[in-house]
């Protein structure tokens, strides 16, 4: 019998870590909720230097906490829209001119396009300023960083282990959902076999010439997923109605119309502060209620499994926290001036870094380290074949 102040061996299955935490997967949601959290907390600002603080830190924790799943390697593709994003909405501010001031700082002008008189009040080409082009750019920046945070949410989440943890009732609007989010990973993992492919058989083509080269056998290997997810969810019952009636159907849809609508009208009725009272908490929490009692009733007539479910432990309550806590402090606009989160370009002048939402910001991305380190990928086993000596 071994003493008690003897360390035991470590076996093969209990590694060695020297006090580190052992390496899992987070919990999907968590990666979701501080990610939204995130992307609600960008919603209240333009400034620009905060806007590129929340880049910088989506790219941290994603370089920090991704996994070599194919839809991990994703992120830069969601940067490169978010650049798209920013260029679409420059070129729409400088093509519909809203006209200058003496006091703007002068760029160039385009053509003029004479417009009817019921297209009143919308200028197509003239004079383009620095102003309208900054504005118009800060704009997009905050467009982009709210879609940055769905493209880290989607890199450091899997969709499929997210779609187990829904209720009943949104099963099916679930993996409608799942199916749409794993649609852009896809196509980035058909890209890159494809590009492989183009390099193993040595093609010379680039640029535009190799665009149809790439995109038909990506839209190929995309009816090929179609196809067998068609089958394989056809073969799994989806879509069955179970022992629902047509009535407890209908009152679960209104239910969730109803709420639904009541949940919008209340989150207009909090970002607005023009708006009646009746819109704001009343009706979110109506909303609230509404959608309780229909995922109630829906969860009633849909029996689900779960094996082996994935835990919430601290690591989860952390991650969420961090980005939750940073929402509520640039809504909460506690120990700074609401003005800093939207600086004027009037005069034109550079915008400040506000201190307490920089460190709002900052905080959300302690998810980095707080979060436990993701599983490595396990190699192939191969089994040594035994040899046998010549005689």
């Amino acid at each position: 019998m071994p003493s008690p102040l003897t360390r035991p061996p470590l076996s093969a299955s209990q590694p060695d870590t020297g006090g580190r935490r052992l390496p899992r997967t987070l919990h999907p949601m968590a990666w979701w909720i501080w990610a939204l959290a995130l992307a609600t907390a960008v919603s209240r600002t333009n400034n620009p230097l905060l806007l590129f603080l929340v880049i910088a830190v989506l790219g941290y924790v994603v370089t920090a906490r991704r996994t070599e799943a194919p839809w991990a390697r994703g992120f830069k593709y969601y940067l490169y829209l978010a650049l798209v994003v920013v260029a679409i909405r420059v070129v729409f501010r400088a093509v519909f001119a809203t006209g200058i001031t003496p006091n703007d700082h002068f760029l160039f002008a385009l053509p003029r396009v004479p417009t009817p008189d019921w297209y009143a009040g919308i200028e197509i080409g003239g004079p383009v300023s620095l102003e309208a082009v900054l504005s118009a750019a800060t704009d997009g920046l905050r467009i982009a960083c709210m879609l940055c945070c769905i493209g880290a949410a989607n890199t450091l989440a899997n969709p499929k282990r997210a779609l187990r943890v829904l209720p009943g009732a949104l099963y099916e609007l679930g993996v409608a959902v799942t199916v749409s989010l794993s649609v852009a990973p896809q196509l980035v993992q058909s890209v890159q076999r494809v590009h492989r492919a183009r390099r193993l058989r040595a093609a010379r083509t680039k640029g535009l010439d190799a665009l149809r080269g790439i995109v038909v056998p990506v839209l190929e290997d995309a009816l090929e997923r179609s196809l067998r997810l068609a089958a394989a969810m056809d073969s799994r019952g989806y879509g069955r109605a179970g022992t629902a009636t047509r009535n407890s159907r209908r009152i679960t849809g209104a239910l969730m119309l109803s709420g639904m609508c009541g949940l919008c009208a209340g989150a207009y009725g909090l970002l607005d502060a023009t708006a009646p009272r009746i819109l704001g908490l009343p009706a979110m929490a109506a909303g609230a209620v509404l959608c309780v009692a229909g995922l109630r009733l829906g969860g009633r007539r849909v029996t689900r499994t779960t094996y082996r479910p994935d835990p919430w432990r601290f690591d989860e309550w952390a991650v969420a926290g961090c980005g939750v806590l940073s929402a509520v402090v640039l809504f909460g606009n506690a120990g700074f001036n609401a003005a800093e989160l939207n600086p004027s370009l009037y005069p034109l002048s550079w915008p400040t870094l506000p201190p307490v939402p920089a460190a709002a910001i900052l905080l959300a991305g302690a998810a980095g380290f707080l979060s436990p380190p993701p599983q490595a990928p396990t190699p192939p086993t191969v089994t040594p074949q035994r040899t046998e000596a010549a005689t």
